[in-house]
């Protein structure tokens, strides 16, 4: 179906070049916060393994699971390691495949929920500054909104195909 009957079923009555260019600054803010957020898990994954400074060993990793118990003082010590493997595994798997727009529905929602668990541990473990500082919530609230488009294309996509 052409853009100009998705206009016409969707209730709303653009002139095609209007049209062309809501959907292409859509696309591109979308595309961009998708490479963002991915950028953003996997350059702290590359630096808890030490690949910006140009080494793969456990000493950097050693130091992430110290900073791993600092974020989360109020856990246990027994699972501060699961932690810090758990988060790099999902913030690799989740980078990952936000670079490769697969399942954004729930890729975009599993890395919300993510960001908001972690800006919520820094909040109680430094106050809340810290995650503002460092801008937890901002990336939580992106994947939010592209989970959010995602939803909508999903739903608009069948809405089309009943129309």
């Amino acid at each position: 179906m052409n853009r100009r009957a998705q206009a016409v079923c969707s209730g709303v009555r653009l002139h095609i070049g209007d049209q062309v260019r809501a959907i292409s600054w859509e696309r591109a803010g979308i595309l961009y916060a998708r490479i963002a957020v991915a950028a953003a898990f996997l350059s702290a994954v590359a630096s808890r393994l030490g690949l910006w400074d140009g080494t793969l060993d456990l000493k950097h990793f050693q130091n992430f699971i110290g900073y791993t118990a600092e974020v989360n003082s109020f856990l246990p010590r027994t699972v501060i390691p699961w932690v810090a493997v758990s988060a790099t595994v999902a913030e690799t798997s989740l980078g990952i495949l936000l670079l490769l727009g697969l399942w954004p529905r729930w890729v975009s929602l599993a890395s919300a929920i993510l960001l908001a668990m972690f800006g919520t541990a820094m909040a109680l473990s430094f106050g809340l500054k810290s995650p503002m500082d460092y801008s937890v919530f901002s990336a939580s609230g992106a994947s939010v909104l592209l989970a959010r488009n995602a939803f909508r294309e999903q739903i608009q996509s069948r809405r089309v195909k009943g129309c």
